[in-house]
């Protein structure tokens, strides 16, 4: 009996080693080469971004970091390692140091742009910051604390934070990573594994591990491009001061309101986009466009999402009124 089952195994199937080969699972990599790769692709990153790296300082006030964006010298760092100064200092990775100046300055997305007084430069593309997943990948490159081309690594936290600049207003879409960074990171790029910048590293939480925050590439880009072809960044402005008020929810329901909050106007600037108009000081702003309005921030943010040759409709309250307020910006520039 055995030897005929033996016999019938040995015809009709594999020998004992194959069968140990189709059944044993595929090995995968080990722990040891899983981190030899990602080692290798950092120091890939590293070999091709460190050289677009700079340092910046001005006046002896403290320095950040920055990163070439083109070979003839135009580099993106902080607005607030700028901190308002025409000229800059910015010292390469080789150690040269070259005089920069100021091109433009956007203390609202914290974005400054430079440009080198030399040629030839080492320079980094931008990723897509949109494509993002939360646990990827990143590197942060910088001179924290003045220590030249210092590098760390981590992975995207979260996705969308959003943070007040040093005017008041929100930065939205904001990454959140622990890549670990510290002052003196400020303006220095954090790229993927591919070495694309994805965001610039421009804030920590104090007393907090593992909390850096950048502003994502896609915001880069469009204040270097606003820079670049008009010398500021373009932004809607209504001209006025406004405040947040709740309304009771009998208001609400007469309405037909999506939200108990709406932006009252406390005062109109003599001249300004708001008197030309037709919005007054008391006015309700419940809308733009068809979209809620419950803060200031509100506000901000639609008008810079809205197409510039998009006509904006203003949804408004006045003396138990609810009525639209049509405003075409081509016509008031």
């Amino acid at each position: 009996m055995r030897r005929i089952q033996s016999t019938y195994q040995f015809l009709s199937g594999p020998d004992e080693a194959d069968r140990n080969r189709q059944t044993s699972p595929t090995r995968g990599p080990s722990d040891t080469e899983i981190l030899d790769a990602f080692s290798q692709a950092v120091v890939g990153v590293v070999r091709d971004v460190s050289p677009a790296v700079i340092r910046v300082t001005g006046d002896g006030r403290g320095s950040g970091s920055g990163f070439l964006i083109t070979p003839d010298g135009y580099a993106i760092t902080n607005s607030h390692v700028v901190h308002g100064r025409n000229k800059m200092t910015a010292e390469t990775n080789e150690g040269d140091s070259v005089e920069a100046e100021v091109i433009g300055d956007d203390p609202a997305t914290d974005i400054a742009l430079l440009r080198l007084t030399s040629r030839d430069l080492p320079y980094t593309e931008f990723g897509d910051s949109e494509a993002l997943c939360v646990g990827q990948l990143v590197i942060a490159i910088g001179n924290p604390l003045g220590l030249q081309s210092s590098v760390t690594t981590g992975v995207v936290s979260a996705l969308g934070r959003a943070m007040r600049s040093q005017e008041g207003r929100l930065i939205e879409e904001m990454i959140q990573h622990a890549a670990p960074i510290n002052p003196g990171n400020s303006g220095g790029p954090l790229v993927d594994s591919h070495g694309r910048v994805v965001g610039v590293n421009t804030a920590i939480i104090a007393m907090a591990q593992g909390l850096g925050f950048a502003v994502p590439s896609k915001t880069a880009r469009w204040v270097t491009t606003e820079i670049l072809a008009h010398g500021h960044v373009r932004r809607r402005q209504l001209g006025v001061v406004a405040t947040v008020r709740r309304l009771p929810r009998h208001k609400v329901r007469e309405f037909d309101l999506l939200s108990d909050q709406v932006v009252q106007v406390l005062k109109v600037a003599a001249d300004s986009v708001a008197e030309r108009a037709g919005i007054r000081a008391g006015d309700l702003v419940t809308s733009i466009n068809g979209r809620i309005t419950a803060s200031v921030d509100d506000v901000h943010r639609l008008l810079e999402l809205i197409p510039r040759d998009t006509q904006v409709d203003i949804t408004v309250i006045r003396s138990g009124t609810k009525f639209e307020i049509p405003l075409n910006w081509q016509s008031y520039q």
